[in-house]
């Protein structure tokens, strides 16, 4: 699989940064679950489509449940389209995800999309995270709203991971861009990740700060699962790396840029590069936009969900023997 990978990489990667320079990853290869995924943990939570294409991950009384990709990946772009439950949400957290816990538990990275359900006829609320070499005491999250319900379709989540660069899309819009900084040092991710997809109980935290919490009479909550795209070098983390020599993957180009302040302006929530009450000054990769600020000043740590805890998935991995478009 690894070297099936990096011949891939080098004889398409010309077609591959096109794509990504235009936003546009449609015409990236589409694997099915079997091919990248095995079930991570939830007994019969999880589900399987007949087309082998897509799958339903469920939480009710017994148990959430989650999926993991077979590789561990250096960088490269990764994605699926998410369809997320509907009616009485709070407390209920799907989250789409990488991540080296299993492998490195002391000083693990991670990127997260997490989508944090709400009372009916609030809307979801979508938030991303990083955290490189166990850094978990600086948080820095982002919280948005989001322009379409996701709970009526399915949209299309991902997130590029380059050396020195992390950016998450929606539906191919960029939402946030991650540069590395020399100041960062081990906070930004740089060891292989897996791919998660969970859904699980976050009644402690994530609606409210745990005001309101998951109600199981309105389960089970099904997260749907489609379209995905594990495009990136796999590596085996116990030896050295494999993909040292790929060619550097693309900036954000001109047109998204455009997009991506238009959702910032509009959809942004949070930002912990203006939470005073958690950094004094804001911290190195931070970019401050003096009309975000004033915007952004208002925060309420108990709305954002103050001290949150992790508690995504079960460590009952065995590792495998191979190593709808929406405008703004």
């Amino acid at each position: 699989m690894i070297s099936r990978n990096k011949i891939f990489t080098f004889v398409f990667a010309s077609a591959f940064l096109s794509l990504l320079v235009n936003g546009f990853s449609g015409n990236l290869p589409i694997v099915s679950f079997d091919e990248g995924y095995s079930h991570l943990f939830g007994d019969g939570n999880l589900m399987v489509l007949r087309d082998g294409k897509s799958a339903h991950i469920s939480l009710d009384e017994r148990t959430g449940s989650g999926f993991v990709s077979q590789d561990l990946y250096l960088h490269g772009y990764f994605s699926a389209s998410i369809k997320l439950p509907a009616d009485y949400t709070a407390g209920v957290v799907v989250a789409f995800y990488m991540s080296n816990a299993d492998t490195y538990e002391k000083n693990h990275d991670e990127i997260d999309f997490e989508f944090l359900g709400n009372i009916r006829g609030k809307e979801w609320r979508i938030q991303t995270n990083i955290y490189g070499n166990g850094s978990t005491n600086t948080g820095r999250e982002e919280r948005y709203g989001l322009w379409f319900d996701p709970s009526e379709d399915f949209h299309q989540y991902s997130i590029l991971l380059t050396e020195n660069e992390i950016v998450f899309y929606i539906d191919n819009v960029p939402i946030r861009e991650i540069k590395k900084t020399e100041a960062m040092g081990g906070d930004f991710p740089s060891k292989p990740m897996s791919l998660y997809a969970t859904i699980w109980d976050g009644s402690g935290w994530a609606t409210n700060g745990g005001k309101y919490r998951v109600n199981y009479k309105y389960a089970p909550y099904i997260a749907e699962f489609s379209d995905f795209v594990l495009h990136g070098c796999a590596v085996d983390p116990t030896e050295p790396s494999e993909c040292d020599s790929l060619p550097t993957l693309p900036t954000i180009a001109s047109q998204q840029r455009t997009k991506m302040a238009s959702f910032r302006s509009k959809h942004m929530q949070y930002s912990y590069c203006y939470d005073r009450a958690r950094y004094k000054a804001p911290l190195s990769e931070c970019v401050i936009d003096s009309k975000e600020a004033e915007r952004l000043r208002g925060f309420n740590p108990v709305v954002f969900g103050g001290a949150r805890r992790h508690k995504r998935h079960h460590r009952v991995r065995v590792r495998p023997v191979r190593a709808g478009a929406s405008s703004l």
